[in-house]
């Protein structure tokens, strides 16, 4: 196997032995698995663009929309336009719509594409001026457009609701709104501080338990119209308890990247459906796992997605906000794309430090697909870096 010199935590350098046998691509239906798992995809930055990486992004279009044929072909279905493809974070509505009118017409050329969109706010920015009126059309014209091109929507959490909401009822006058009108049954996502700490205290608590509580009363108003939820609070006590709680056929997707195998796998009372950016990173695993849980091998199941968890835990780690960047980075690893460069300069949202123990979990969760390949490409950030390897 490889050996490559990896900085420790303690500034030295030691050789490190790669062990992993990697998790084979294999191609997978979405009717494999009795779960629905969407994966949070990613979009890949176009390097050689003439452009100010930090303020206008640009997208490699072709290497973008291969790898959500990837997923497809893993059986996985694809969320789009969402928070790992920096939605608000690099990637502004424009580049979004024209992401989901790409994505969208690719979804259309294979009758296995599993795919749904995020519609939120982010061209609407917050601020004392904004009222509920303004948030209202804004969340229109996102739902709007995705419906318009035929798609599925996902409804995103708003930064601009957050900051001009005053009560609770604000929240369900909103929600009230845009679920009246949909054309078809939504899926909602809660997303908490940890992920966008300008979320803070949505569905009118900071207190999440209470928050909660608006937000059950929101789908119950209007069961008919939400397909399912996903929270996004990194506490699987917290979403165990909403999924007791959720309307009989209201769907609860795990939006946990810290404990979603024991999530996923449920209990005598339920389990989580997927939607999840780190099924981005570790697709293959993701697959199998979900089809040994179709054939009843829950041990197996276990066996191949356990060893992920703790490489998930590091990528999500506090700022869990820069978990994109661990994404991107493990996409250039395995071959998926050529450079690791993000729009919005994010490459640079991790320390080396950070990298090279994701290197370590990544071979030990086996999801370097060729070892060969990821060390050599570690080895040249390595040397980036000004680290010998």
């Amino acid at each position: 196997m490889p050996i490559i010199n990896l900085p420790n935590p303690d500034r030295s350098v030691s050789p490190y032995t790669l062990t992993g046998d990697p998790i084979p691509f294999v191609k997978f239906k979405a009717a494999d698995f009795p779960r629905i798992a969407f994966a949070a995809a990613h979009v890949v930055a176009d390097p050689l663009a003439s452009n100010d990486p930090w303020l206008t992004p640009a997208i490699d279009w072709d290497k973008t929309l291969a790898f959500r044929h990837r997923l497809w072909d893993l059986g996985l279905g694809v969320a789009e336009a969402m928070d790992t493809a920096q939605r608000g974070m690099g990637l502004t509505w424009t580049e979004a719509r024209e992401l989901i009118r790409r994505a969208q017409a690719e979804a259309r050329t294979r009758d296995d594409a599993l795919i749904a969109y995020g519609a939120g706010t982010d061209h609407l920015a917050p601020g004392p001026d904004v009222s509920i009126d303004d948030i209202l059309r804004a969340y229109d014209e996102q739902v709007g457009f995705v419906e318009g091109e035929g798609g599925r929507v996902i409804l995103m959490a708003s930064r601009a609701l957050a900051a001009a909401a005053r009560s609770p009822d604000d929240y369900a006058r909103v929600y009230g709104h845009v679920l009246a009108n949909v054309k078809q049954p939504v899926i909602l996502h809660w997303l908490g501080e940890m992920f966008d700490p300008a979320l803070q205290g949505y569905w009118g608590d900071i207190d999440h338990d209470k928050a909660m509580d608006v937000c059950l009363d929101v789908i119950a108003a209007h069961a008919d119209k939400v397909d399912g939820i996903k929270i996004s609070l990194l506490s699987a006590e917290k979403e165990i308890a909403m999924r007791r709680r959720l309307p009989e056929g209201v769907k609860m997707y795990t939006g946990d990247d810290f404990n979603y195998a024991e999530l996923i796998a449920g209990d005598a009372e339920g389990y989580s459906h997927a939607l999840l950016g780190i099924f981005d990173a570790i697709a293959p695993a993701a697959s199998a796992g979900l089809a040994a849980l179709g054939k009843g091998n829950n041990n197996e199941f276990f066996d191949i997605l356990e060893p992920t968890v703790p490489l998930s835990r590091h990528i999500f780690a506090a700022p869990t906000r820069f978990y994109k960047t661990g994404v991107v980075f493990l996409a250039y690893l395995n071959g998926l794309q050529d450079h690791f460069t993000m729009i919005g300069g994010q490459e640079s949202a991790r320390s080396l430090q950070h990298l090279s123990e994701l290197f370590r979990l990544a071979d030990k969760a086996r999801v370097l697909a060729d070892p060969d390949l990821a060390t050599a490409r570690m080895k040249q950030v390595l040397a980036v870096h000004g680290v010998a390897s």
